[in-house]
């Protein structure tokens, strides 16, 4: 619980699979040659992983060479705010494992086709729940 004296506290593993589940939209981060990329996603929580439809392109690009990602998401209830963080790396799903997706009824929203899955299982997942200060 956080308390003035101590503002900043750990997320169990538990905890965090529970902000993820509630959440649809977070941001991933990976490495390409020499360049960081971070992009708004939005996901799903499928069986310990998190899925994210997307197109041919850099996220492909990455889950193909199997890059190391971050990926985060954060929130506020009132004057408590947190944040998860997953890390690992990338996969493309199979065409016999797209159905995977299929099993949750979430859109993403922008309209565009995004006809490819990727999966990150997270190899490390941490988070915090912070005491917000006073107006803010």
């Amino acid at each position: 619980m956080v308390t003035e004296d101590d503002p900043v506290e750990e997320l169990s593993t538990e905890e965090c699979w529970a902000l993820l589940a509630r959440g649809e939209l977070g941001r991933i981060a990976y490495l390409l040659v020499d360049e960081v990329h971070l992009v708004p996603v939005n996901y799903v929580v499928d069986d310990g992983c998190l899925l994210v439809r997307t197109s041919p392109g850099n996220r492909l690009l990455a889950a193909a060479l199997e890059a190391g990602v971050a990926f985060e998401i954060d929130g506020r209830d009132g004057g408590i705010a947190w944040s998860v963080v997953a890390r690992g790396r990338l996969r493309r799903l199979e065409e016999d494992e797209q159905h995977r997706m299929d099993d949750h009824p979430e859109q993403p929203w922008v309209a565009v086709s995004r006809p490819e899955v990727v999966e990150l299982r997270p190899a490390v997942l941490t988070g915090r729940r912070f005491l917000l200060r006073e107006g803010v």
